[in-house]
């Protein structure tokens, strides 16, 4: 089944999906983040595994999408594309997220527990630590996909 690792393309799929973003859209939060993008390339990366179509989205396009959804979300921050990160991680996509929907601490717990998965504000704060602190830790891919999906209750039903 291979559904345990969440890639970038998976975050990417589920981000449009959460926030209902057109592909041209996705195009414009590209360009916002620094990436001259097209309709076509989007849809590679929006595209299935199995699809001949599909193209790996490296971490570089996906920092690129996730700073141009914060300025989408929350507008520039002074006049600089921020530079994308080389390499991604989960805590990096999850203080991205955090950033874009100006979560606080309470919110994203609220978020989590949509999804049936509890978290104290001690261990959140861990996520958002910077490497080699004492008490950072990893974001894993199972508390990323709860969020995620957390995140898809809260904002696509939240009209119910």
């Amino acid at each position: 089944m291979g559904g345990l690792v969440i890639n970038n393309n998976d975050i990417l799929r589920r981000v449009r999906y959460i926030f209902d973003i057109s592909d041209s859209l996705m195009v414009s939060i590209l360009k916002l983040g620094g990436h001259e993008s097209s309709k076509a390339e989007v849809l590679s990366w929006l595209a299935r595994e199995e699809d001949p179509a599909f193209v790996a989205c490296e971490d570089q396009y996906l920092a690129r999408f996730l700073n141009g959804f914060i300025v989408e979300s929350r507008g520039p921050n002074g006049d600089e594309i921020p530079e994308p990160e080389k390499v991604l991680n989960n805590n990096i996509v999850l203080r991205k997220l955090k950033i874009a929907l100006d979560l606080q601490a309470d919110e994203l717990l609220e978020i989590l527990e949509l999804s049936d998965f509890t978290l104290s504000k001690h261990e959140l704060s861990a996520l958002f630590r910077r490497p080699g602190h004492k008490n950072y830790r990893e974001c894993l891919d199972q508390l990323l996909r709860n969020v995620l999906d957390g995140m898809e209750k809260h904002y696509r039903n939240s009209d119910a």
